[in-house]
């Protein structure tokens, strides 16, 4: 299985592509994941790969699985990645 890729590495390669510096390539994935944290509430997409959107997550029953003793896990909010279809179709192989 093959290693993947670094955040030094996806910035080279983008710096190559691109013809600008290492410095401006990391500079530029640092400010992609800082508007993706500030942005998620209002959902957050990344054209031809996914969206980051908040989902609010009901009450539930659940079970220690140690113990086997029912507990109730309370509502919270969660942050969710949603593949975009055109990285689906790109990796899998459109049906």
């Amino acid at each position: 299985m093959a290693k993947p890729l670094t955040k030094s590495a996806i910035a080279a390669t983008i710096a190559d592509k691109v013809q600008i510096s290492k410095k401006q390539a990391v500079a530029t994935l640092d400010l992609l994941a800082e508007l993706a944290y500030k942005n998620a509430k209002n959902t957050f997409t990344l054209p031809g790969i996914g969206k980051l959107v908040l989902v609010n997550r009901k009450a539930r029953m659940g079970r220690n699985p140690a113990t086997g003793q029912a507990i109730k896990i309370p509502a919270k909010k969660v942050v969710k990645f949603r593949v975009a279809k055109a990285a689906k179709d790109a990796i899998l192989g459109a049906k």
